[in-house]
């Protein structure tokens, strides 16, 4: 195995999901609307999150437990804020994992993307 390619989540609209994850701070790199797809870009990687339109899926809570994506970020406890104040509501409080912490969002669709940073274990983590 080289690496990932991209993270596919299947939405509902795909101007709604577009708008919502913008909202929480992604760059769409690309659309392709013929095709119901637009690539948002996870920092400097050529790979990322592609939100596929799914005919007939409608909005949905997050399922427990189900598939999370988590990206790497500097500090999740500000990023909790950040989504809060871009209306965007956290599953729960940011919570304390092993590397740092961590906190969830889930879409219209019931897709769970965390947050999470490695200020416990700064020497694991990406570096800014």
């Amino acid at each position: 195995m080289l690496g990932f390619d991209n993270v596919l989540l299947p939405v509902g609209d795909l101007d709604v999901a577009v708008g919502f994850y913008e909202s929480a701070g992604f760059t769409v790199g690309f659309r392709f609307d013929e095709a119901g797809i637009a690539l948002l870009k996870v920092g400097d990687e050529t790979p990322g999150v592609l939100l596929r339109a799914e005919e007939g899926l409608g909005h949905r809570p997050p399922p427990w437990p189900s598939t999370r994506l988590w990206i790497e970020v500097p500090d999740a406890r500000t990023t909790a804020r950040t989504l809060a104040s871009a209306g965007i509501a956290p599953l729960d409080e940011p919570f304390s994992v092993a590397t740092g912490w961590t906190v969830e969002i889930a879409d219209p669709w019931g897709n769970v993307v965390g947050f999470t940073d490695y200020s416990k274990r700064p020497e694991l983590g990406r570096r800014p």
